[in-house]
């Protein structure tokens, strides 16, 4: 069963573009009413969990990224019965090259139970890469990004790799997909709490970078083009209890020319995203199974073997 059918007490899957421009008077207004039920309070326990775990491991990702592991074959007699079911269902799904990219004064440790979830479930390659907070523009981290690819596509010997983003990590990477000519690299494209549309709590942020991320600024413009014969799949989860984006449906993608399923999440905390276990389910069921258009995701070639 294609994504585009699954559907979740907790979670919905939906087209509807961001509304009308919102002051952030209103849209706090808003996002506040969403919070006010027994069920976003429950989430936002988990949410304080989540984080203050994510704080602990912070200084941990301080370091080098770990790659890989690559090349590890098709033996499944020492995996666990959910991995071998996964491996003889998508052997070459669970062989494309997956890579990480944290949001905005964060980094790659943010992704360390997503990432054992996807090895877990037999994907082989997973990949990470820190950039600085530092960095004031979209566009230079797009460019930065577009280097990582291509050194992993080099190593690997895919053509084209899957990318998971948290917040402004999908944006960066949907910089990089629909202005830069990255959907020649990206086969999918799996963004967690992005402001698509922009944050008005950017407002707040009086920075290069926190301008940019301000609904209508004019990298949000630039953003939005069309992007007519995008290659690259998007797969949006959004939750409308989402603290860092405002409104939160900003986090939802409706852009002409380019195949999107968004996801809505309910009563799920912003740094609870990449972190939250049945999200992790989901992003791992969305990387094997069809597309949008019946193709499968084994369209993603290996274009030459890894040396033993």
């Amino acid at each position: 069963m294609a994504l585009q059918q699954a559907s979740t007490k907790n979670a919905e899957e939906s087209s509807e573009a961001a509304p009308a421009p919102y002051s952030l008077r209103t849209g706090v207004c808003q996002q506040l009413r969403q919070m006010a039920t027994v069920q976003a309070a429950v989430f936002a326990a988990v949410e304080l969990v989540w984080a203050s775990t994510h704080l602990s491991l912070y200084p941990f990702g301080a370091r080098r990224p770990r790659h890989g592991p690559v090349g590890q074959g098709y033996r499944i007699e020492h995996l666990s019965p959910m991995q071998r079911g996964m491996y003889v269902s998508g052997v070459a799904e669970l062989g494309t090259p997956i890579l990480l990219l944290h949001g905005l004064a964060d980094n790659h440790s943010i992704f360390t139970l997503l990432r054992r979830g996807l090895l877990r479930r037999g994907f082989s390659q997973v990949f990470a890469m820190n950039y600085s907070f530092r960095t004031k523009d979209v566009r230079t981290l797009a460019v930065q990004l577009a280097e990582e690819i291509e050194a992993i596509v080099e190593e690997t010997g895919y053509e084209r790799i899957h990318v998971v983003a948290h917040s402004l990590g999908g944006v960066i990477a949907r910089y990089y997909v629909t202005r830069l000519g990255g959907d020649e690299r990206v086969h999918t494209l799996v963004t967690l709490g992005s402001p698509h549309s922009g944050t008005l709590l950017a407002h707040v942020a009086p920075t290069p970078l926190g301008r940019q991320l301000r609904p209508a600024s004019p990298l949000m413009r630039e953003l939005n083009q069309p992007a007519p014969g995008c290659r690259t799949r998007v797969v949006a989860f959004w939750s409308d209890t989402d603290e860092a984006v405002v409104p939160a449906v900003n986090a939802s993608l409706a852009q002409e020319g380019v195949t999107t399923t968004n996801i809505r999440l309910r009563g799920v905390g912003h740094v609870s995203l990449p972190i939250l276990p049945s999200v992790v389910h989901r992003i791992a069921r969305s990387l094997t199974q069809l597309d949008s258009d019946g193709d499968p995701t084994a369209s993603v070639t290996h274009i030459s073997p890894h040396p033993a």
